[in-house]
């Protein structure tokens, strides 16, 4: 593996870490389009940059790309809390006329000038190892390393110095004011670092991958764990194991290395989406499909309690009169029988004491109807589910 390749990893894989910090608490915060209209609307910011210095490299231009960014907040916010429209639609609004002024403003201005609309959006890793720091005759490396990991040590020095702060504002604006903490310091703070993290990736990955690592892996973490720290660490592996996969599979099939890390990322969020142990589409089907049965049995149940006649209570009643296939009939007769709540005689069932117990219990939360109560009893009785 060359010099040139380890690079380019270690790059993606810094901007991987850089953008799933303040990514998550964008995906928390509910705001996770607003990196995306960042993404586009620090563009002017960095034209007019280049327009007063003339250096691509300045620092200016992270600083005016930055002040772009908290603008594009704040507008954002005035728009909606006129009330006349929603979030989303501010965002549709505010990003799209920002990014055209730049895009303008690059077609009038900045024609011979290598700041180009699709390096922007695009970015392309390839050729970021071409572009060195150098300091007196000595090669230090590429630049985009040095301004990746640089916003990487302050964005890691803020999120250190007011973890306690964000997250109390992130989950409790109100409790964070009563503490004393400025909710809207931290908010325009937390979009500062967005903006700044974005304009430092733009030159090396370009807007679209930033969007991408700021939003897809805090997105699977959030689908995983409701613990802030490990939905931080969750997210960074994530972004990181997609920086170094997403590299190879470029290289494997000779495509964009920004296009494939992009890929992974979706792959990876599918995996969680799907298979996440709470939250993931299989678990919460096989939970539907888990309290149809209970409800079923707490039917049956019911009816047992309500009737003691022999052909009310005969195993076939399930099919004859409740009107239950026979593969749902069995699966509530091996659940009740599992759980001790009857027993079958002669094909004749028969609640057990602990089974009239719950069924009784069951009756008095249906004529109170108290929310919440019914899982309880469940989780007291049941030792299996369905």
């Amino acid at each position: 593996m060359s010099s040139a390749q380890i690079e380019i990893q270690l790059i993606a894989s810094l901007v991987a870490i850089a953008c799933a910090i303040p990514g998550t608490f964008l995906v928390l915060r509910k705001m996770a389009m607003i990196s995306d209209a960042i993404s586009h609307s620090i563009l002017p910011g960095i034209v007019i940059g280049f327009f007063i210095t003339q250096d691509l490299n300045s620092p200016l231009l992270i600083v005016l790309a930055a002040l772009t960014g908290i603008v594009t907040v704040i507008l954002v916010e005035y728009i909606q809390k006129t009330g006349l429209v929603k979030e989303d639609t501010a965002i549709g609004l505010v990003f799209p006329a920002l990014f055209s002024v730049g895009v303008i403003l690059i077609a009038k201005n900045a024609n011979d000038v290598h700041l180009d609309v699709d390096a922007v959006l695009l970015g392309e890793l390839a050729f970021a190892p071409f572009d060195r720091l150098m300091v007196s005759g000595t090669d230090l490396g590429p630049k985009s390393l040095w301004v990746i990991g640089s916003i990487l040590l302050v964005t890691l020095g803020l999120l250190l110095a007011f973890f306690k702060e964000l997250k109390i504002s992130t989950f409790d604006a109100g409790l964070a004011a009563s503490l004393g903490f400025s909710p809207t310091i931290l908010h325009y703070g937390l979009m500062g670092i967005s903006s700044i993290t974005t304009v430092g990736a733009f030159d090396a990955v370009g807007a679209i991958l930033v969007v991408a690592l700021m939003i897809a892996p805090a997105a699977a973490a959030y689908l995983i764990t409701t613990d802030l720290k490990r939905m931080l660490v969750y997210a960074i592996a994530f972004g990181v194991f997609s920086a170094f996969s997403g590299y190879w599979l470029a290289h494997w099939l000779d495509a964009s290395i920004a296009g494939s890390i992009t890929t992974m990322l979706g792959f990876i969020f599918l995996l969680v989406y799907l298979l996440a142990p709470r939250k993931g589409i299989i678990a919460v089907m096989y939970r539907e499909k888990q309290q149809r049965i209970e409800v079923s049995l707490l039917t049956f149940l019911l009816h047992l309690k309500n009737h003691n006649e022999e052909e009310e209570r005969h195993v076939n009643h399930l099919n004859e009169h409740i009107n239950w296939q026979k593969v749902r009939s069995k699966s509530v007769l091996e659940l009740a029988l599992k759980n001790n709540m009857i027993v079958i005689n002669d094909d004749i069932v028969a609640l057990t004491e602990k089974g009239n117990q719950f069924t009784s219990q069951a009756i008095d939360y249906i004529m109170t109807n108290e929310d919440g109560k019914i899982e309880h009893m469940k989780d007291d009785f049941f030792l299996f589910r369905g």
